[in-house]
Formats: C-alpha cells, sequence, structure tokens
C-alpha cells in the first residue's frame, strides 16, 4: 500500500485588528459618503437626494462594521482567553 505524500499547507497569517477598528471603519465610511455628494454635485444630480443617500449608506455601513468588528474582536478574546487556559491545564 502507497503512502499519499505529504504536502504543505502555507496559509497567511491572521491579520491583527486595527488599534482603532470602529474609528477606522467610521472614518472610511465617512469619506466613502463625502465621494458619493461629490460625484452627485460633479455629475449635475439632486444635492439633496445624494445626502440623503449617503446618510443612509453611512448609517447602514458603519452599524454592519462596528457589528462584525465587535464579533471578531469577542471571537479573539475568547480564543486569547481558551489559549491561556489550556496552556496553563497543560502545566499543572
Amino acid at each position: 500500500m502507497t503512502q499519499r505524500p505529504k504536502r504543505l499547507q502555507w496559509a497567511p497569517p491572521e491579520p491583527r485588528p486595527p488599534e482603532r477598528p470602529y474609528r477606522d471603519a467610521a472614518i472610511l465610511y465617512a469619506v466613502l459618503s463625502v465621494v458619493i455628494v461629490l460625484i452627485a454635485w460633479l455629475t449635475g444630480g439632486g444635492i439633496a437626494r445624494a445626502i440623503g443617500i449617503a446618510t443612509v449608506f453611512f448609517v447602514v455601513a458603519t452599524a454592519w462594521s462596528f457589528w462584525r468588528w465587535r464579533d471578531r474582536l469577542r471571537r479573539a478574546a475568547a480564543e486569547d482567553a481558551e489559549s491561556r487556559s489550556g496552556g496553563e491545564e497543560a502545566r499543572s
């Protein structure tokens, strides 16, 4: 019976979360909201409508991002706590 050769699995390391993920997300979506209004202004579209769309975009995108970051940070904290407690139990 022949054995299958082992293959190395190279995966990129998990990226570290930014130092201030909530602030960074809010700034990014604020800039994109301004871009929406600028594009409407440059193309002769309705500015009031563009401001409304940009506001809805900012609120929805920021809320989604905050929710995902909160979930990711909680999961990372749980994994950290689990790895620390697992290491201590192995030493005992």
